[in-house]
C-alpha cells in the first residue's frame, strides 16, 4: 500500500514538486554511487526505516511459526507470537505513511519497500502460520501458494497503476483496486480463534477431505483462495479512508 500523499494545487504544489525532484535526483545519485558501503542507507528516510519494521514483524512471525513446528504441538506460545506480530506489522504500515506526510519526505525506494514488507507481513506470514496450524497437505501447499502469489500480483499491479487511479483534490487515490493485502489479517484473526479453542493440527475445523489420497486437503484453505481472488479483482473498488 503506497504512502504517497498529494499536496494542494497551484504555486505550492509546483514548489513542493520542484523540491521533490531535487530530492529524488539526490537519491538517484546515492543509489547509483559505486563508492561508500552505506550509500544505500543514506538514501532512506525515517518513514522507510519504519517500513523496515513492518517487514521485521513479518519475518519474526514466520520464525515463530517455524519454532512452533519444531516444538511441542501442545505449546501454543509460538503460534500466538506468530499471529501477534501481524497486527504490529499493520501498525508500522500505518505509521510509515503518517511519518512520510508529517515530514513531507519520501524516497524512491519507499513504495517498493512498502510493497515488499506488506508481502512478507500480510502474505507470506499468514500462509506460514496456516501451515504451522495444520494445513500441510500438498494441495494445501498449492492453495496457500496461490494466496501468496495473488498478494504479490496485487502489490505489483498497485505499484504500476497507482499513478493512473482517479485522484481527489489533494492528489490522493480515491480507492483501492481489489482488497488491500492487510485485509488478510481477518484470516489471522480466524486462526487466532482456532488456536484459542485448540483447533490445530488434526483438529483443524472441517477436517480433511479425501484423506489418504494425493488430493487430500483442508476445506478451510479455501478461505485463502477467496482472499487471494479478492485481492487481484479489478471490479472491486474500496474507497480510501
Amino acid at each position: 500500500m503506497s504512502r504517497r500523499a498529494g499536496v494542494p494545487n497551484g504555486a505550492e504544489q509546483k514548489q513542493v514538486s520542484s523540491m521533490a525532484d531535487g530530492s529524488q535526483e539526490k537519491q538517484k545519485k546515492l543509489l547509483a554511487s559505486e563508492t561508500g558501503h552505506f550509500s544505500m542507507i543514506k538514501a532512506l528516510h525515517l518513514a522507510d526505516l519504519i517500513t523496515e519494521l513492518n517487514g521485521f514483524c513479518g519475518i519474526m512471525s514466520v520464525f515463530a511459526s517455524l519454532r512452533y513446528c519444531l516444538g511441542e504441538p501442545s505449546d501454543f506460545g509460538n503460534l500466538w507470537a506468530a499471529l501477534a506480530f501481524m497486527p504490529f506489522g499493520l501498525f508500522f504500515d500505518f505509521m510509515d505513511g503518517k511519518v512520510a506526510r508529517w515530514r513531507g519526505k519520501s524516497s524512491l525506494m519507499g513504495q517498493e519497500l512498502d510493497s515488499l514488507a506488506d508481502l512478507i507481513s500480510f502474505g507470506v506470514s499468514p500462509a506460514v502460520a496456516a501451515f504451522a496450524i495444520g494445513l500441510r497437505t500438498p494441495v494445501d501447499h498449492f492453495l496457500l501458494s496461490f494466496f501468496v502469489l495473488c498478494g504479490l500480483t496485487r502489490l505489483a499491479r498497485f505499484n504500476v497503476t497507482v499513478a493512473a487511479l482517479p485522484k481527489d483534490k489533494t492528489g490522493k487515490s480515491q480507492y483501492f483496486e481489489g482488497t488491500p493485502i492487510p485485509t488478510t489479517l481477518s484470516i489471522a484473526a480466524v486462526m487466532a480463534y482456532w488456536v484459542h479453542r485448540g483447533w490445530v493440527l488434526e483438529n483443524v475445523p472441517l477436517g480433511l477431505v479425501a484423506q489418504g489420497t494425493s488430493l487430500a486437503f483442508h476445506p478451510v484453505s479455501c478461505m485463502f483462495v477467496i482472499s487471494g481472488c479478492l485481492m487481484v479483482s479489478k471490479t472491486i473498488h474500496i474507497p480510501k479512508p
